[in-house]
């Protein structure tokens, strides 16, 4: 297999997912094989290339892109991730006794969901990394809203239906208000230091796991591997967070093949 490409048991963990349903009567053109479909796909995540650009090995790049839509139109990403995270949390690989949130923002070249910052127009990816740096969930958003504004967004995208007991993140978390929200409406605790110009809400203990968030600085040096991610070329966000779960899906299928 190829430098992105899944090998047969990576395969066999989202084929059945990502497999298309037939037309009861047989009739139409025959389908491209998904597995080529996928890694001409997974191509694309990692080099960074246009689609045109893609090796003649693949089937044709109109063909890759528009399975690709159909995967994220219709939810098929989310489920291939959100059934691999359920059996590494039941092999005891995600631990949610604590997590960690953090975004990072990406230059874009135009579409929906982009904001002003300081340093020019961009789109946030805003994660949260298991106890192990693993990814739990995943989210795209404009550049423009504060960070804790978005927590809530991430968590309604997570792979699992338990969340984690804590949510540990930067400066950029210390809002009274996201405590309440989180703790009322998920029973999650939030530990962030407190920004400068607020006086000390948090415990000296409880912050002691703050040493430990550079866990979900290192998710998102995994995911800037796949070069899709670095730069937003698409104009629609869902296809970019398409990207953004599909990255996450390779990371958690290379764990989960490391622990068989």
């Amino acid at each position: 297999t190829g430098r992105w490409e899944l090998n047969d048991e990576q395969w066999a963990l989202v084929e059945p997912v990502l497999r298309p349903a037939r037309r009861a009567d047989n009739r139409g053109r025959p389908w491209h094989d998904t597995r080529a479909v996928l890694n001409g796909v997974l191509w694309v995540l990692g080099s960074g290339a246009q689609w045109r650009e893609l090796p003649d090995k693949y089937p044709p790049y109109q063909t890759c892109h528009r399975r690709f839509q159909q995967w994220v139109r219709s939810g098929k990403l989310e489920e291939a991730l959100r059934l691999l995270a359920r059996r590494l949390h039941d092999r005891g690989q995600l631990n949610l006794d604590e997590a960690f949130v953090d975004a990072t923002c990406e230059r874009e070249k135009g579409g929906f969901a982009v904001g002003p910052t300081r340093r020019g127009k961009g789109s946030k990816i805003i994660a949260i990394a298991a106890a192990n740096g693993l990814p739990l969930a995943v989210a795209v958003d404009s550049a423009s809203p504060a960070e804790c504004q978005l927590v809530e967004n991430v968590l309604a995208g997570s792979f699992l239906d338990e969340l984690p007991a804590r949510l540990i993140g930067d400066k950029a978390y210390d809002s009274d208000q996201l405590d309440r929200q989180l703790a009322d409406k998920y029973g999650i605790q939030l530990i962030a230091p407190n920004r400068r110009n607020r006086g000390k809400t948090q415990d000296g203990r409880s912050l002691r796991r703050y040493r430990r968030r550079w866990k979900v600085e290192r998710l998102f040096s995994w995911l800037h591997q796949f070069r899709r991610l670095v730069t937003r070329w698409e104009y629609h966000v869902e296809n970019f967070l398409g990207f953004a779960q599909l990255g996450c899906l390779c990371l958690l299928l290379n764990i989960y093949e490391t622990a068989s």
